[in-house]
């Protein structure tokens, strides 16, 4: 909104000096026209940020203790295996602890890491991928948070529709996060949820010692933003690949085996 009204501003100015120096009336049915451009711009750019991204569609939660769905809507950027609490990260080279992504201790070493980014074109409320107690809810807070994406990553995975392995960027780290623990008698999950810059807001719907079922809604996150899940690897078996478009609630992530 400020961008656009800066852009308006800019524009009006320069077509009145324009018109005041050169004396050509048609500069003046240029500024004119300009007027009802901006009008329409000002009224979708609030429908977007007030109507369109707070949008919540029911959702279809496939039945059964045994499946894990997607805590998100968005893209699955990567899939990651994780050994003694620890991921190799093929851009450094170093070895991340899972503990330091969520930035509390999860108590459990082995498992898998599925990243999903959430675009500002996507749902924005998140799902419990099973149901179960809420342990833990941890909130890391920042002071600034650090742009996840630049351009022409933004293009690959949104026109594209290719994945863009995010693994270990400077703010998976450093931003504003929130980290849930949710656990039943058959499996534990661990939710941690990114915010993009300018977001500083997570807004969880629970507590610790909630029980919540598979698919509710959990918590809502600000423009784009990503979500980590993290599953101990007792008996779960995947069926995501990164590249995959998921729908929070309504995607099979995997199935917890006996």
């Amino acid at each position: 909104m400020k961008k656009l009204f800066i852009l308006q501003s800019i524009t009006s100015a320069a077509a009145y000096l324009a018109g005041r120096r050169l004396r050509v009336p048609f500069l003046w049915i240029v500024l004119l026209a300009w007027i009802p451009i901006f009008l329409a711009g000002y009224i979708f750019l609030w429908w977007f940020r007030n109507v369109f991204f707070y949008r919540d569609p029911s959702r279809a939660i496939p039945p059964g203790d045994d499946v894990v769905v997607s805590p998100a809507d968005g893209r699955v950027m990567y899939v990651r295996s994780v050994k003694a609490g620890e991921i190799v990260s093929e851009k450094t080279g170093q070895k991340i602890r899972v503990s330091e992504l969520a930035k509390t201790t999860l108590g459990i070493s082995d498992g898998w890491l599925v990243g999903i980014y959430m675009t500002p074109f996507d749902v924005h409320f998140n799902r419990a991928p099973i149901g179960g107690k809420i342990t833990t809810v941890y909130h890391h807070r920042t002071g600034v948070n650090l742009p996840m994406v630049d351009l022409w990553e933004y293009v690959r995975f949104t026109v594209l529709r290719k994945a863009v392995d995010m693994f270990a960027a400077p703010f998976h780290l450093e931003n504003e996060r929130l980290t849930l623990q949710i656990q039943n008698e058959r499996a534990t999950c661990f939710l941690i949820l990114i915010a993009d810059r300018f977001v500083n807001k997570i807004s969880p719907l629970y507590s610790e010692q909630q029980t919540v079922s598979k698919g509710e809604k959990i918590t809502f996150i600000e423009r784009g933003s990503q979500t980590d899940l993290f599953l101990p690897s007792g008996g779960i078996t995947l069926r995501v690949r990164p590249g995959d478009q998921v729908y929070a609630g309504e995607t099979v992530l995997g199935t917890v085996q006996e």
